[in-house]
């Protein structure tokens, strides 16, 4: 008779909801010595929001007028003597967050910098977990660098069968766009970690094992080469040879890591995501669970999740909202027209990120403690206003972290305050002794237990 439960055999259902049982000593005598991981995700939203309906203090704030998106900073002033301290009433557009409020802070004050020459959409996304200084990075017009989540998960993604995973919600099947507009996730300059936009092709990457099989015949056989053509090297190419199989051998590693949690994988009773048109509501909130279920079950400790791209003018059906599809990126520069309408998409954003910041609460893990509690999930957008396209005071709320972080916060930091410092932060809540964020004068400490 088997001694110990695996806890991945009970769980149930992406489609409907998870099921995450209360923690059960049967369940935990295997891994009770293991400490528990700690997890990072990203809920990047497009456009930024109406600044009246999300900011404390800013609800009879000035309202673009017409097309503002040269202006790229606030039309009102923030004012330094803004009360800060314990979140209360939550704002319009927060108000889906209530019953997570002791588990969130509010960040007001955060600024990215902006490099001229290249759009402002595809860079506030490309650029966001970036934060390199404008014009430090040579031989790109972007200010891109490796981001966050990979510097992250060079830390804590070691060990997972996926270094990172990255979501995007993107449903359009026109690519509009270039890629700058629908990535936030670089693993350094000019080298892109695409997302997926398929719900099938995301399940299928992370629990089915034929694609893995034939990536392992395909390894195999690149392995097989690299080493008859290491025989035929000269001295001086050994170096980059090396650094090429090491590559390959990175990709065997993954590949070993997650066949060997397949077998632990095969228990999991999730279905299929359907090949049919999903409201946009639910095709969120599928793509949500899909990451929920790759951090709960280890498959990955680092993600990033898009709700949508930057400035894709192609409209969006917003089933639970309007009654004929609404371009979001359009409504933002007529927001003395399409105001109303705003907010109600910006909500509706919100209510996606409170829905995946709650399944989280609720699953419980070996000490006791929940997914949400080891993980900092953190929403945001890189722009703070979509009419004016400014690039100062962002939105940001950070949920989760547990005994880490101190939460429950509404946290204003002075005016200029670089976002990098935020980000520098929580790498540094990971494990992480880094420097990369060239951008960073200090950090942003009050967030901290």
């Amino acid at each position: 008779m088997k001694k110990s439960l695996d806890r991945r055999r009970f769980l149930r259902g992406v489609g409907g909801s998870m099921l995450a049982l209360p923690w059960l000593a049967s369940v935990s005598r295997a891994a009770a010595s293991k400490p528990v991981a700690q997890r990072m995700a990203f809920f990047y939203v497009p456009i930024g929001v109406v600044r009246r309906g999300f900011f404390p203090g800013e609800q009879n704030g000035k309202i673009p007028v017409g097309n503002m998106g040269n202006v790229m900073k606030s039309l009102d002033k923030q004012d330094p003597n803004f009360r800060q301290g314990p979140l209360e009433e939550l704002t319009p557009t927060m108000k889906p967050l209530e019953d997570l409020k002791g588990k969130i802070n509010l960040i007001t004050g955060m600024d990215r910098t902006f490099q001229q020459g290249t759009d402002v959409h595809a860079q506030c996304a490309s650029c966001y977990l970036s934060s390199a200084k404008p014009y430090t990075i040579e031989g790109t017009a972007w200010p891109l660098d490796r981001t966050l989540d990979h510097l992250v998960a060079d830390k804590i993604g070691t060990t997972t069968p996926f270094r990172t995973l990255e979501f995007s919600c993107n449903s359009h099947r026109d690519n509009k766009e270039s890629i700058y507009f629908d990535n936030i996730s670089w693993y350094g300059t000019g080298h892109l970690a695409p997302s997926i936009r398929d719900p099938r092709k995301m399940y299928r990457r992370l629990f089915s094992t034929q694609d893995t099989d034939q990536l392992r015949d395909v390894t195999d056989l690149v392995l097989e080469d690299a080493n008859s053509l290491k025989k035929q090297l000269g001295y001086a190419d050994r170096h980059k040879f090396a650094e090429y199989f090491d590559s390959i051998r990175a990709i065997e590693l993954q590949m070993d890591r997650l066949e060997t949690m397949k077998s632990e994988l095969s228990k999991v009773d999730l279905e299929e995501p359907p090949e049919a048109y999903l409201p946009r509501g639910e095709y969120i909130r599928l793509m949500g669970d899909l990451m929920v279920a790759a951090l709960q079950t280890g498959l990955t400790n680092v993600a990033t999740f898009m709700v949508g791209p930057e400035r894709w003018d192609t409209p969006f059906m917003f089933e639970s909202l309007f009654d004929k599809p609404r371009s979001h990126h359009q409504m933002s520069h007529n927001q003395t027209k399409m105001i109303d309408d705003l907010l109600k998409v910006d909500e509706f954003h919100m209510q996606q990120f409170a829905y995946l910041a709650s399944k989280m609460d609720r699953i419980v893990e070996e000490d006791g403690t929940t997914l949400l509690d080891n993980t900092l999930f953190t929403y945001g957008s890189g722009l703070g206003d979509g009419s004016t396209h400014q690039y100062n005071d962002l939105p940001v709320v950070v949920a989760g972290g547990g005994s880490k972080v101190r939460t429950g916060q509404h946290i204003n930091m002075p005016e200029g305050t670089p976002l990098a410092n935020l980000w520098l932060t929580q790498a540094q809540m990971m494990g992480l002794a880094i420097n990369e964020f060239a951008d960073s004068s200090g950090t942003v400490d009050t967030i901290r237990a």
